[in-house]
């Protein structure tokens, strides 16, 4: 068969595929069969196509929903955080992402943290925001400050944030920024330098890579207890431990001197008896001796 034969009986691509992406006179040929295969194939994609979307929709309905009904446990919870004295920031120091770009000024200024809320659009996808309220302070004037995460003109993720208001020879971003400047200029630090938390707060380069935000927003504010009680936690654990360590050395200890007790009892019964027999053995022949 000729190559001119074969190829007369090969058809171009599926026209009008819409899941497997156009493709232009110099894609491959097929066969008859393997074209209607083909053609079924991506009818199928477009149906599976079809319910991802309605999926998505129905999931984002979910999630408002509930997201209704998880906002007054969110609130009364807040209530019962304002309580307990330095909750926020022991939560914060206590994370692993968290802590890694707090220093220590920062520290003490987020003491002054009372409350964070974490609140997502209407419609989910298109964004959120984060809320750090905060009392009477020696840092700034804002009561509360808030970086919001959203979609650009172009689709891209984008955020911005308050502006904040901080009081004469307070600013922490200027500290640190000088700080990063004298380290920039020594030849000893060539390492990357380090972000700070609110330098990363006033920070919207890559609003996509923000891993600080989707931490606060995906693990610390779910569920900020676990973080608050990291210490006592591991105390606890580490007490455990310990204890069970010391039960097993004082039981085998236990079993050692009761092994030892009754080696010691057996060896003196043995020694009693040894004595009985040659007493019996001396007085047999002290009356042999008398009969004789």
């Amino acid at each position: 068969m000729s190559a001119t034969g074969a190829s007369s009986k090969k058809n171009r691509k599926i026209e009008g595929s819409s899941s497997t992406g156009d493709i232009d006179e110099n894609s491959r040929d097929f066969d008859p069969e393997t074209q209607k295969s083909l053609e079924e194939i991506d009818a199928c994609q477009n149906e599976i196509d079809a319910l991802n979307e309605k999926a998505s929709e129905e999931i984002l309905k979910v999630e408002q929903k509930y997201n209704k009904l998880r906002k007054p446990f969110f609130d009364k919870r807040n209530d019962l955080i304002e309580k307990i004295p330095n909750f926020w920031v022991t939560a914060f120091v206590n994370h692993p992402q968290i802590s890694a770009i707090l220093d220590e000024e920062e520290e003490e200024c987020l003491h002054f943290m009372s409350k964070l809320e974490v609140e997502e659009f209407e419609d989910i996808k298109s964004g959120y925001r984060i809320k750090f309220f905060f009392d009477e302070n020696p840092y700034f004037e804002n009561n509360v400050i808030v970086k919001e995460f959203h979609l650009g003109s172009s689709g891209d993720p984008a955020s911005h944030s308050t502006t904040i208001k901080w009081k004469d020879g307070m600013d922490l971003t200027k500290k640190q920024k000088e700080r990063q400047a004298q380290m920039k200029n020594s030849q000893k630090r060539r390492h990357e330098l380090p972000r700070t938390f609110f330098l990363w707060f006033s920070d919207h380069g890559d609003a996509s890579a923000d891993d600080i935000a989707e931490v606060i927003k995906d693990d610390m504010w779910p569920n900020p207890l676990q973080y608050f009680l990291v210490p006592d936690i591991e105390v606890e654990n580490g007490l455990d431990e310990d204890d069970s360590d010391d039960d097993e050395v004082d039981d085998s200890a236990v079993v050692e001197e009761e092994g030892k007790d009754e080696e010691e009892a057996e060896d003196e019964e043995e020694g009693e008896e040894d004595i009985d027999e040659e007493e019996a053995y001396e007085e047999g022949e002290e009356e042999g001796g008398k009969g004789e």
